[in-house]
């Protein structure tokens, strides 16, 4: 679990990967219209895709000359899971820390 959330992150650690992954939420698309728009050479893209696909985020499928990218939930699902107990923690570390501050201020008035 730990290794793929590590290799979810860096993959998402680069703005060309996240912009690729904005656009497939939208839906599949070939690699030629997610190379549209981004100021670079098509071989260093597909570096982006394959770091993207290694990190099991994204799988293409070639049918005929064309390569379709699709995204793969699993590891999102597992990455919010894991962002959504953080949440949980730092929200009840927060909660104890306010009470602890309204108690000190109610102490500091008496």
């Amino acid at each position: 679990m730990a290794q793929q959330l590590d290799s979810f992150f860096a993959a998402l650690s680069d703005p060309t990967r996240r912009a690729v992954i904005e656009r497939l939420a939208r839906g599949p698309a070939a690699v030629s219209g997610l190379h549209d728009g981004h100021d670079m050479a098509l071989p260093s893209f597909l570096k982006h895709l394959n770091k993207l696909e290694a990190a099991g985020i994204v799988r293409s499928i070639k049918t005929g000359r064309t390569r379709m990218v699709h995204i793969e939930p699993a590891p999102l699902a597992a990455a919010e899971d894991w962002l959504t107990r953080q949440r949980s923690i730092w929200e009840g570390r927060l909660d104890r820390l306010a009470l602890l501050a309204e108690r000190l201020e109610q102490e500091d008035r008496t």
